[in-house]
């Protein structure tokens, strides 16, 4: 990735990435759902707001790089009608080839719903779609974030990821080390503070089933040495997973 520009992020909005987000899903869910989905609206909506040149969204992926035109997701293995730039919605001599199937992981799909449900879509730039393997190590994550930073004069960058998975017993189990974890997370962001999030221990994150780390990881490498204001708007565990939602903006 080497010969892009400095970085120059001029906004971030973190969010999870459940399939809960979309109504429909999670049918008969409590009211923590609307709060968490109205959460990450008013997040990406503050990061559309910022007209960026580029808005990158950055998600956990079985590979690392972005995705062509013409990729796209679905929901509908989660029992609802909802397909996210699927075929008959992308320009046939765009860039890349369509796909049959939809190809889009689901951090970036639900990653593209959002940005579709904002307003004002027309004041931001392109949209591309990159995914981070879920086992990339720190160093090429923060490589891989000063990189997409620097790809236009305004980058934006939407981060797609969970916090750890075993605050109750079920869906996986109970860990002691989960909360405080995800606590230390939500400081970050709340302190606009990147070195914490590039600190993270990459093997503790796996054995609390972090999806969120890699991505969380990039946006370290994209801040770059700017200094942040963070607001952490959204920060519980409603189904035993850690959901934070916060933005970022230059301080």
């Amino acid at each position: 990735m080497a010969g892009y520009g400095d970085p120059v992020l001029v906004a971030a909005a973190v969010c999870p990435h459940p399939p809960l987000l979309v109504q429909g899903v999670a049918a008969g869910a409590s009211a923590e759902t609307d709060d968490l989905r109205a959460a990450c609206d008013a997040a990406v909506g503050a990061l559309v707001a910022s007209r960026p040149d580029l808005v990158v969204v950055v998600g956990s992926a079985d590979r690392m790089g972005p995705f062509q035109a013409g990729a796209w997701g679905s929901l509908r293995g989660y029992g609802v009608a909802v397909d996210v730039g699927r075929p008959d919605e992308v320009d046939p001599d765009a860039e890349g080839a369509l796909q049959s199937a939809p190809t889009l992981p689901l951090s970036l799909t639900l990653g593209r719903w959002l940005l579709d449900r904002a307003p004002s879509t027309g004041d931001m730039g392109p949209v591309l779609l990159f995914g981070v393997a879920a086992d990339a190590d720190r160093d090429r994550c923060l490589e891989v974030g000063a990189a997409l930073a620097g790809r236009a004069a305004r980058v934006g960058l939407l981060v797609m990821g969970d916090g750890t998975g075993r605050r109750t017993p079920k869906p996986g189990y109970l860990d002691d080390r989960a909360e405080p974890f995800d606590a230390r997370v939500a400081a970050a962001l709340s302190a606009g503070d990147p070195s914490v999030l590039a600190g993270l221990d990459v093997g503790l994150a796996d054995e609390l089933l972090v999806q969120g780390r890699p991505a969380w990881q990039v946006l370290a490498g994209a801040a770059g040495d700017q200094r942040w204001r963070g607001q952490v708007s959204y920060d519980a565990a409603p189904y035993g997973v850690g959901y934070l939602v916060a933005t970022w903006r230059p301080a």
